[in-house]
């Protein structure tokens, strides 16, 4: 029995879309961490708040660095 080869889930053709578009929503979510870190005051801050958006902004730009990655090339 043949081994078949390991096929991507995600079309080859839509990696630098994703890529795209999964980093500038990770770069506005981090803006909107940026912002809300230099309008509130100390007293008025959410942990959970802060972690929240930090860790969705980070999500979003882990997975657009490895779209570009693959995008271009560099198969990781």
């Amino acid at each position: 029995m043949a081994a078949s080869p390991i096929t991507s889930p995600i079309p080859v053709a839509m990696y630098p879309t994703l890529s795209v578009f999964t980093l500038a929503i990770g770069l506005i979510i981090t803006a909107i961490f940026f912002i809300y870190e230099a309008t509130s005051s100390t007293k008025n801050r959410s942990l959970a708040k802060e972690l929240a958006t930090a860790a969705v902004a980070s999500v979003f730009l882990g997975f657009g660095s490895l779209f570009l990655l693959l995008a271009s090339g560099v198969y990781v």
